[in-house]
């Protein structure tokens, strides 16, 4: 097939279980690639992470040329993670206050224990369930209480953001679809709405200091150091999703990649050392996000080609943990790959700031799970996958223990 429909079956969900062969077809049709809808494709490693570090590539979907449909898209806030600096690099600040000081101990290695409590129940209901789901079960529930400890959300207000979260990753999606109005206003509506909520809940801590993120948010002493309530509501609608909707993904694609390949989960049961690299080696053979959108501010010469200025860029991340001029034997995994500095997380200035934590919350789920999986077998394979092309994981993981 030509090489410029990619983008399109790649966000097919008929290849929603197994993109990676068009990723191949992307790099063999070289480092940039051009689609029928005038975008530009990148999938090789080294093009990616240069992009990735490179000032003139803006993560503001207001940089394109031919904006999105959508008449608030000029006056709409947008996350910090699709700003640019300064600005970018003011809220970015701000938002980390709360997780402590650089290069010390802060408020996720403290959830180190609760982590690991949360995880020892969930365990417990494993005990005599004859099946599970894994995102259902455990992958879902893991991550949202933590994040919920850490922001100060109400446990059992879970289905509701739930449903907002859905909608606003939803409008975030990869997609070739020309009129994408309704996906997009109701995306803006469900950030609205859940940033509304997370505001309410932080005033009702203004003056009374209960520990939590958004208590410290609301009780900043430094003036300077304080979010208005609009950057409050994009901020804490971005910590509470992407707190727990990668990490989902993460602790889901291990778990199906250890039944598959079951000589790998005999040896980290056998050497639960190696565990940290078994998650930095998934977070290479299956992402939790595979792609990102950039805008060159500028026209942009990438490996001999000339990608004009405002002209939207997908960076295959996926496609690049798979770059066979970068990794050796990049299609196979293994937990104990040395030299394995993967997209996983991003690159750059956009690298994800919740990394610590959700290289943690892999680390104990799986190690906790790692010993019940022995004779546990996939009911489904494969799985349902979720319809989000750009954070790919399986919606459901049915395993018979």
């Amino acid at each position: 097939m030509a090489a410029d429909t990619l983008l399109e079956r790649i966000t097919d969900y008929a290849n929603r279980a197994n993109p990676y062969p068009l990723y191949a077809e992307l790099r063999d049709a070289g480092s940039v690639v051009q689609q029928a809808d005038g975008s530009y494709m990148v999938g090789t490693y080294h093009e990616i992470t240069a992009l990735l570090h490179d000032p003139r590539m803006s993560a503001d979907p207001r940089s394109r040329t031919t904006p999105s449909p959508g008449p608030s898209e000029e006056t709409a806030r947008l996350p910090f993670l699709r700003l640019d600096d300064p600005e970018h690099h003011r809220l970015r600040t701000l938002a980390m206050r709360p997780f402590g000081p650089p290069h010390s101990p802060g408020r996720v290695d403290a959830m180190r224990g609760e982590i690991t409590r949360i995880t020892a129940e969930l365990m417990e209901s494993f005990q005599t369930a004859p099946q599970i789901d894994i995102v259902d079960d455990f992958a879902y529930p893991l991550p949202v209480t933590v994040i919920c400890r850490l922001l100060g959300v109400p446990r059992e207000d879970e289905p509701l953001f739930r449903q907002w979260s859905d909608t606003i990753v939803a409008s975030a999606d990869v997609t070739t679809e020309e009129d994408t109005t309704e996906r997009d206003r109701a995306g803006r509506q469900a950030r609205e709405e859940m940033g509304a909520y997370l505001v309410g809940l932080a005033d009702q801590h203004r003056g009374r200091p209960t520990g939590d993120m958004l208590s410290a948010f609301a009780n900043e002493p430094d003036p300077a150091m304080r979010l208005t309530p609009e950057e409050l509501a994009e901020t804490a609608v971005l910590l509470l999703i992407a707190g727990h909707e990668t990490t989902v993904n993460l602790i889901t694609n291990g778990v199906l990649t250890l039944l598959r390949q079951r000589e790998h989960l005999d040896l980290l049961r056998r050497e639960p050392d190696l565990l940290p690299r078994a998650v930095e080696e998934l977070l290479r053979y299956e992402p939790p996000v595979h792609m990102r959108e950039r805008i060159p501010r500028t026209d942009l010469d990438v490996a001999g080609t000339t990608i004009p200025k405002g002209a939207p860029v997908v960076l295959v991340l996926a496609s690049g943990n798979r770059d066979p001029k970068r990794f050796h034997e990049p299609d196979r995994f293994d937990p104990t790959r040395p030299d394995n500095e993967h997209l996983g997380f991003g690159s750059g200035i956009h690298l994800c700031y919740g990394a610590p934590l959700a290289r943690l919350e892999a680390q104990a789920a799986l190690g906790a799970l790692i010993p019940h999986l022995s004779t546990a077998r996939l009911l489904q394979d494969p799985p349902p996958y979720r319809q989000n092309a750009m954070l790919r994981g399986p919606r459901h993981l049915p395993v018979q223990l």
